[in-house]
């Protein structure tokens, strides 16, 4: 697959993973459409990239303001190509400690806002018989890791997901991607709810040490293009455990094949 020409959405795109993607993809000819909460963000995201870009700032929980970005969105380029599901926030605090409204919080802006916005745009991808649709999960998403149980929760949450969504779409031509970020070089430690629901305000020695987020996208971008369902991006301890956890290919291969020999029509047909 090659990026030129294509028309990418993105969301979170105002730092971290987000604006590389946005700026990389850019540099590989696509057009870009950039959405956050901070427009101002956005704005200086937006002037660093090479091709056209359009910003749709809306908050990723407000569902009106979302449907009104995918119609947007859809008629800015004649149609997208691409859209990742990256808006998100973390933690670190213990179980014991943390408030439910954390929870709530946490899975209402990392799983459930980004299974909104996909299937706003679901109807238009499905319909073209293209697209990609890229998940940011997490290598939390993979192993449960201690203080995120909010967060890993999500992010098993938007696997699931996009695992059953790959098996419906894989008749429709639209291919899903699901992907599983170690430790990258961003604020989403800095941004982090603690026990409260606070931002934590301080980072950890292992995400700034972690991966630059430009090569992150580099990675990420270059799996796509192969076709990669399940993509790991990490290093060391957590690449590992990554890999120990990844979902054989026969597997997804062997769930594929249910829908192509009409298990969704068969499952409707019965009622």
């Amino acid at each position: 697959m090659s990026y030129q020409g294509q028309c990418w959405w993105i969301t979170g795109a105002s730092s971290g993973i987000g604006a590389a993607l946005a700026k990389e993809l850019g540099a590989r000819g696509s057009r870009v459409i950039l959405s956050g909460r901070d427009e101002a963000r956005l704005a200086e995201v937006a002037e660093g990239i090479a091709t056209d870009a359009l910003i749709l700032p809306f908050d990723v929980r407000d569902e009106d303001a979302m449907h009104a970005a995918t119609a947007r969105a859809i008629e800015w380029s004649g149609g997208v190509d691409g859209f990742v599901a990256n808006a998100g926030v973390s933690q670190r605090s213990r179980a014991t400690k943390t408030a439910m409204q954390v929870y709530r919080d946490i899975i209402a802006i990392d799983l459930v806002a980004q299974i909104a916005a996909t299937q706003a745009l679901l109807p238009h991808m499905a319909g073209r018989g293209s697209g990609h649709l890229a998940f940011i999960s997490s290598i939390a998403g993979k192993v449960g890791v201690p203080m995120r149980t909010a967060y890993s929760a999500a992010k098993f949450g938007l696997a699931g997901y996009a695992d059953a969504l790959r098996a419906e779409l894989s008749i429709d031509g639209v291919q899903v991607h699901a992907i599983y970020p170690g430790s990258i070089a961003t604020n989403v430690s800095r941004n982090a709810l603690n026990a409260d629901g606070s931002k934590r305000g301080r980072s950890d020695s292992v995400i700034d040490n972690g991966i630059a987020p430009d090569d992150a996208a580099k990675t990420m971008l270059d799996a796509m293009a192969a076709g990669e369902r399940e993509i790991i991006v990490a290093e060391g301890a957590e690449q590992a455990m990554g890999e120990m956890r990844r979902t054989p290919e026969a597997l997804l291969d062997q769930v594929a094949a249910m829908v192509a020999s009409g298990y969704m029509d068969k499952m409707e047909a019965e009622g």
